[in-house]
């Protein structure tokens, strides 16, 4: 159990990631076995290379945490068996972990989130998760500003190589 002054720190350490977190998802993990859980934890680290985080809290400590912060609204979310997941950059990666695992696991419930600052509902998130990533969306926009430079670079490129052909034509024509 722990002490008076243990929950003040884990309050106050919840607060701080709060505030850094660019979502915060909560879950209710209600009939989950332990080995499906670590699995899950274990995805969240390994996908989210240090920016997920999975964590299982007293609703206590969490309505305590919240307050006068951005997941203040979910306070309400904070009864049963709870569980947040937080994410430290891309929310969409961690969206889609969350909304597979409760694909597989139909106890395995989105209650709500926040992502940057705005309540979403469960439906929200699982939209979330069909965007792509945002590595995924770099990727593509890279892609996009690249298209044009090639095709300038082709097109410059073109009527010398047709000049070069109809020379090489014109050569084998004569010998």
């Amino acid at each position: 159990m722990l002490t008076r002054i243990q929950k003040r720190e884990q309050v106050a350490e919840l607060k701080e990631k709060f505030g850094k977190a660019t979502c915060v998802y909560v879950v209710d993990y209600c009939g989950i076995d332990v080995e499906s859980v670590n699995r899950l934890r274990s995805r969240i680290r390994t996908e989210g290379a240090g920016d997920y985080e999975y964590q299982v809290i007293k609703n206590s400590v969490l309505r305590r945490a919240a307050a006068d912060t951005d997941v203040a609204d979910l306070a309400e979310k904070f009864q049963g068996p709870t569980s947040i997941a937080l994410s430290y950059g891309d929310p969409v990666g961690l969206a889609k972990i969350l909304v597979e695992f409760a694909k597989e696991h139909e106890v395995f419930e989105l209650k709500a989130g926040v992502l940057d600052g705005r309540a979403v509902e469960p439906e929200e998130i699982g939209t979330l998760a069909t965007l792509p990533s945002l590595d995924g969306l770099r990727a593509m926009m890279v892609g996009l500003v690249l298209a044009p430079a090639t095709k300038l670079v082709r097109l410059v490129s073109e009527p010398g190589a047709q000049l070069a052909r109809v020379m090489n034509a014109h050569g084998s024509q004569e010998g």
